[in-house]
Order: structure tokens, then sequence, then C-alpha cells
């Protein structure tokens, strides 16, 4: 019996070694990746085009009113916010309207539909001192990931022979970063 007993426990011992040598470890690694590229919000809204950049509205004036004055507002009633990745440097260009040049005292001009135009600019400062040129840039700081204020001011000058009505205008707005 010891000869078979000492038999048995090699051959067990023998079956727990072969089991060992065949379990194995391999080791690797998972490659992670995610790639961010540079954007920007405005006034909320994300895209390429059709952003809101806000409203210039001088309100309702009689006919012969002499200046009005308002600021672009945002949708939500504040100025325009630019919110833009850390470490870019947002440039709002204030482009061509759909009637600029088309009367004297302004570069713009809000119209009627009949022919009828108001002078009007807009302005980087509250006091409308700081003329802001069709295709002017209001260059922002470094963005570092927080929403920035941009006032934009405008004043629309009255002129003699304005009939009542509605004016308008539409201008085209480009941010870069």
């Amino acid at each position: 019996m010891p000869k078979h007993y000492t038999r048995c426990l090699l051959a067990g011992l023998g079956l727990a070694l072969a089991s060992q040598a065949q379990a194995a470890t391999v080791t690797g690694t998972i490659n992670s990746t995610l790639t961010l590229t540079a954007a920007c919000q405005v006034n909320g809204g994300t895209g390429t085009s059709g952003l809101n950049f806000g409203t210039l509205n001088f309100g309702t004036q009689d006919a012969l009113f002499t200046t009005a004055n308002a600021q672009v507002l945002g949708p939500g009633g504040g100025a325009m916010s630019i919110l833009c990745s850390s470490g870019t440097v947002p440039a709002v260009r204030v482009r061509a309207g759909s009637h600029d040049g088309q009367s004297t005292g302004g570069t713009r001009a809000l119209a009627d539909g009949a022919g009828n135009f108001v002078p009007y600019d807009f302005y980087t400062d509250s006091g409308r001192t700081q003329l802001l040129a069709i295709d002017g840039t209001i260059t922002l700081p470094t963005s570092t990931g927080v929403a920035q204020t941009v006032n934009l001011y405008g004043q629309a000058r009255g002129k003699a022979g304005l009939p009542a009505g509605v004016y308008t205008d539409t201008v085209a707005v480009e941010l870069s970063f």
C-alpha cells in the first residue's frame, strides 16, 4: 500500500503541476482616445450657420425723432454671449447689412420696403463714441472656457420726411476662433 499510496500522491502532484502549467496569464493594454476640436456657442446656440447673435431693437419712435439708442440683446434679453473652448481667441466680425449706404447720416440703414431709409450705426461703447465700421471686428480676450459678454450698441438718426412704418435691416455676423 505505501508503494501504491506514493504512486497516487505522485500522480496527483503531477496532475496539479500539469494543470498549473496549462493555466497562463496574458497581459496587454487598451488604448483610449478622444479628439476635441475648438468650438463656440453664441447666446447658448451651437452650429456653423444661422446662429442668432441677437437683436438691435430701437423700439417705437415718432416719425420726427432725432436719435434712438439701443443695445444688441440675445434671446434671453441680456447682452450677446460668446462661450468658446479654452485657449481660443474669439473674434466677432460685424459684416454688411441689407441696406448699407442707402441713407446719409449713418453707414447702415433700416428700410421700410417702400424706398425710405433710416440711417444707423453700431458702436462698441455705451456712450456711442467708438464706431464699429462695416466688417469691423471685436476681438475678445483668450477664452478660459467661461462665457464672455459682447456689448454692441446702436444709434438710429431721424431725418425729415420719414413716413410712419416698420423699418428693418439684417446684418451678417461671423465668429472666428
